[in-house]
């Protein structure tokens, strides 16, 4: 069975862009545009991990962030911060509401999917390399 990622992201370019890269590696990408969307998308489908943009329409992603994370059903997923907003600016505030990474966009496929690799084996269990 396909691991799911759920990429929370307005954008339909990014969304494809970032979609072809999972599929290419056996992912099954989950799309929601919004925070609403994310939220309802994230509690039914329990994704392994989560790319998140931080530029939403109806509130930021920093928002969506810290709604996942401080729900007891979806906490444990994993948040993968993909965005093009200034990393100085953003990074730190990601990762101290619950970002396990910061990409910035454009994403490389490599880069994408060491990232994701790495949240997946710690998840289960294995410290990364």
């Amino acid at each position: 069975m396909k691991q799911k990622i759920l990429i929370i992201d307005d954008s339909v370019d990014s969304y494809q862009l970032l979609s072809t890269m999972l599929q290419a590696h056996n992912f099954y990408p989950i799309w929601a545009a919004d925070g609403m969307q994310a939220m309802a998308a994230a509690r039914f489908h329990h994704p392994q991990a989560i790319l998140l943009d931080l530029g939403l329409p109806g509130g930021d992603g920093f928002v969506v962030l810290e709604r996942l994370k401080s729900n007891l059903l979806m906490s444990d997923i994993p948040v993968i911060v993909v965005t093009i907003r200034d990393r100085q600016e953003a990074e730190e505030k990601a990762r101290r509401l619950g970002a396990v990474d910061y990409l910035s966009k454009p994403v490389q496929v490599d880069e994408l999917m060491a990232s994701i690799q790495s949240v997946l084996a710690t998840k289960d269990g294995v410290p990364a390399a």
